[in-house]
């Protein structure tokens, strides 16, 4: 096995080198101006610890994969093309009317107690670029009015004379009869062959989303086509770099359904939050290969605070409907929950509440925290960890940044001391108390909204700062146990080496396996069926394109589950690739009905509303080989040994605590080292509180206890 993956992050850039069995992990500062420039050096710095060059290791790799933030940045940054909307006559106004409270989409929970202030987003889409076009295709897929060409041809022209980059076609119930659309980009194309027009993109909404729902699939559809050209060209310029250092094969870029495909197979929208999806698959692989059942995974990186569950009953969480940025979509997406608590979130003192504040807003990699020198001017998460004593100033992301203290000190005293009265020290234990307190909180709803008892989980916690943070956290929701997988400070990246190239299909389908009304179970499975035909056709061309022989390709198909109308919609894997008998239909029921009540308590399921399906899904993909993590602990090599002491500062305690400092290398499988102490390994530090107690694994894999 030879390949690399490359996670971007807002602040590090994180690289993952799998090669002839030796497993490299490596950091670079995040270059948003050219990410490709953080990449190489990432790159470089792996490819240097096992004596090789980047230009070596990149013409014998088998593959590159690659979670980017180009689409994010894209749209804080607002410079995408102009994009027009061509949609069916009369219903122009469903974007800017964001279905009348889209504006508070995006917002802080706090933000949206007060709506009426709420302000709307800048719209990606202005109201003179939607125009309406004569036709129309009932629920039910039959055509009542057909299109009129001269009339799309008229508008086509006016639209691109005032200037549209991009072409976005949403009509109505296009996604049970998309004929429409199609015959929308015929026109275009006729009257704008690509040799006049360019490269312009053309979006249909019934490609970029399968279910019904106009709005969101309409802004799914705008915000792919608004991140089109940004991810282009981004990508093709890796791809440049990629081959000027001597890479020949196709570039694998991750998605945000848990999978990975060529650029060619790609939406932009797919690429969003792909990093952190990837760490979540990475957890599902150590659930499996650890023998691990109930994972709360927790990815705290220099701007984020990632959640997301792996459950025994194999239950897959998407979310129905994600906001990317301040806009409702509709995609399939895994879910995760994001919190703006990362090292680098700011810390601030709130007069109204008079209390310290820390996040959503984050000092990423540049400036980055006070501490780093380079600019940054406000007190930082990284700021507090370094004056409590738990950062080696002169041992941080591998001696790659130098951090100064007094700069830490001056953001404290100016930001937090000097309107409240506290010590630098006292203030530095506030904002480590109060992030620790915001991702237990939202550990803790995460968790249990979903019907699980956070009790019945243990951690994995990973990324650059979870490992030292995941003591505080995890014991402010009653978790007595965590994980800290191999390679934590890259785990994301890892995972993105460990995925199988995957498309996931949808479309909404409205089928009510038992009629509550009249009794009796679904008899006619025409419908159920042929949609599981048309998505596996779909996810077959898109592997074919690919590449990928006919008989590597595998499928799985899903159901979004619900009883009547209920909002509490679940996911299940149903068993068959095609309905022939009653009897699967019942066996069906039963699988929605024990998920149902492992969910939400025994008793609470409701037959007599009858169940329905309401969202089909087939996943199409191809197994790769996967990493060699080796699970398990030997015995008990007693206690390891520190190699210094020194004085740190915890949240709950007064006074300093002396605590040892363990090197990383030196603490052997099996040995145990019991808190307070402090583990460091060059791009993490393990900090292990009083009252809790650690045991090496292999691979650097750590458990943690809590004994007192």
């Amino acid at each position: 096995m030879r390949r690399v993956s490359v996670d971007i992050g807002g602040t590090f850039t994180d690289c993952f080198l799998a090669f002839d069995g030796e497993y490299v992990q490596a950091k670079a500062l995040t270059t948003h101006n050219n990410l490709a420039t953080g990449f190489m050096e990432a790159l470089g710095s792996a490819c240097s610890s096992i004596g090789r060059t980047a230009d070596d290791v990149l013409r014998e790799l088998d593959s590159v994969r690659y979670a980017t933030t180009l689409g994010t940045n894209a749209l804080i940054e607002r410079n995408g093309p102009d994009v027009a909307v061509i949609t069916t006559a009369g219903f122009e106004s469903t974007v800017p009317l964001m279905r009348a409270r889209g504006y508070g989409d995006g917002l802080s929970a706090l933000e949206q107690v007060d709506l009426p202030a709420a302000d709307r987003p800048l719209s990606l889409v202005p109201v003179t670029r939607i125009t309406g076009i004569e036709e129309r295709i009932d629920f039910k897929g039959d055509v009542v009015l057909t299109i009129d060409p001269a009339d799309v041809r008229k508008k086509v022209c006016r639209l691109v004379d005032e200037g549209a980059q991009a072409f976005v076609v949403a009509l109505v119930n296009s996604v049970v009869n998309p004929a429409h659309e199609r015959e929308v980009e015929r026109i275009i194309l006729s009257e704008f062959p690509s040799h006049l027009l360019g490269a312009i993109p053309i979006v249909l909404s019934h490609r970029v989303a399968g279910r019904k729902g106009e709005y969101t699939r309409t802004l799914s559809s705008v915000i792919d086509a608004y991140l089109h050209d940004r991810m282009y060209h981004g990508m093709a310029t890796l791809e440049v770099v990629l081959r000027k250092h001597g890479y020949r094969r196709p570039m694998l870029l991750v998605h945000n359904t848990a999978g990975m495909a060529q650029m060619n197979s790609t939406s932009s929208l797919q690429t969003i939050h792909s990093g952190p999806v990837a760490g979540l698959e990475a957890t599902s692989f150590l659930s499996k290969r650890f023998g691990q059942p109930n994972l709360i995974a927790t990815d705290m990186g220099g701007t984020s605070f990632d959640i997301g569950l792996v459950t025994a009953d194999g239950a897959k969480f998407y979310d129905f409907n994600p906001i990317i940025d301040r806009w409702l979509v509709s995609t399939p997406m895994t879910y995760l929950h994001t919190l703006g608590a990362g090292g680098g979130s700011i810390a601030r003192y709130d007069r109204m509440w008079d209390a310290i504040e820390v996040g959503p807003e984050s000092a990423g990699s540049d400036p980055g925290p006070a501490c780093y020198g380079r600019g940054g001017r406000f007190p930082t998460v990284t700021d507090a960890n370094l004056l409590l004593g738990y950062l080696d100033e002169d041992n941080y992301a591998g001696s790659s940044i130098k951090l100064s203290r007094r700069r830490a000190e001056r953001a404290i005293e100016e930001h937090i001391c000097k309107p409240t009265g506290m010590s630098v020290i006292d203030a530095a234990r506030g904002i480590r108390r109060k992030v620790d307190a915001n991702m237990a909180a939202a550990i803790f709803k995460e968790v249990a909204i979903k019907g699980y008892n956070p009790k019945s989980f243990r951690v994995l916690s990973y990324g650059g700062g979870g490992p030292l943070h995941a003591c505080g956290y995890s014991a402010g929701i009653g978790i007595t146990e965590i994980l800290i997988p191999p390679f934590s400070s890259v785990f994301s990246a890892l995972g993105a080496g460990n995925m199988d190239q995957l498309h996931i299909h949808e479309r909404s389908l409205y089928l009510m396996l038992f009629d509550a009304n009249v009794r009796c179970m679904l008899e006619d499975f025409t419908a159920f069926n042929e949609a599981i035909v048309e998505l596996e056709a779909r996810g077959r061309e898109d592997l074919r394109r690919q590449g990928v022989a006919d008989e590597q390709i595998r499928t799985r198909v899903e159901l979004d589950m619900r009883y009547g109308n209920q909002l509490a919609q679940i996911g299940i894997v149903c068993p068959y690739r095609r309905i022939t008998s009653t009897s699967q239909v019942i066996a069906l029921l039963d699988i929605f009905s024990e998920n149902y009540a492992r969910r939400f308590g025994e008793g609470s399921q409701a037959p007599e509303a009858g169940v329905r399906v309401n969202v089909i899904r087939v996943v199409s993909y191809v197994e790769h080989e996967h990493l060699d993590l080796q699970p398990g602990t030997a015995g008990d090599a007693g206690l390891a040994r520190p190699h210094s002491h020194r004085m740190c500062h915890f949240a709950n305690v007064d006074g300093p605590l002396e605590t040892a400092v363990h090197a990383h290398d030196a603490v052997r499988e099996g040995m145990r080292v019991e808190g307070p102490a402090l583990i460091e390994t060059p791009f993490t530090t393990y900090l292990v509180e009083a009252g809790w107690t650690l045991t090496m694994g292999r691979m650097g894999a750590a458990v943690m206890r809590r004994t007192a």
